[in-house]
């Protein structure tokens, strides 16, 4: 499990090497931001979930409940710095 988000930062980090396909996680994502990759075989012999707009993902989780191989890790967006905040 990753204990921090990654750089640079993106919402999701998929363990594309768990992930058998199964598409639950793309029916249960509201923005419409998860999409098998086609064009990819994991280990497994299955066509693993990617993102495909990061910057549209919310970090609702709503991927995460549903996935039954634990394949997400969700991260929320990095908040402003102080000095960010003031300008």
């Amino acid at each position: 499990m990753a204990l921090r988000p990654p750089v640079p930062w993106a919402p999701l980090v998929i363990a594309e090497d768990r992930c058998k396909g199964c598409e639950l996680c793309i029916a249960a994502c509201p923005k419409s931001v998860l999409a098998l990759n086609r064009g990819r075989v994991n280990a497994l012999g299955y066509h693993p979930v990617e993102l495909t707009d990061a910057p549209g993902c919310t970090s609702c989780a709503f991927c995460a409940r549903v996935c039954p191989d634990t394949v997400f890790t969700v991260w929320a967006a990095p908040r402003p710095s102080r000095e960010e905040q003031t300008r």
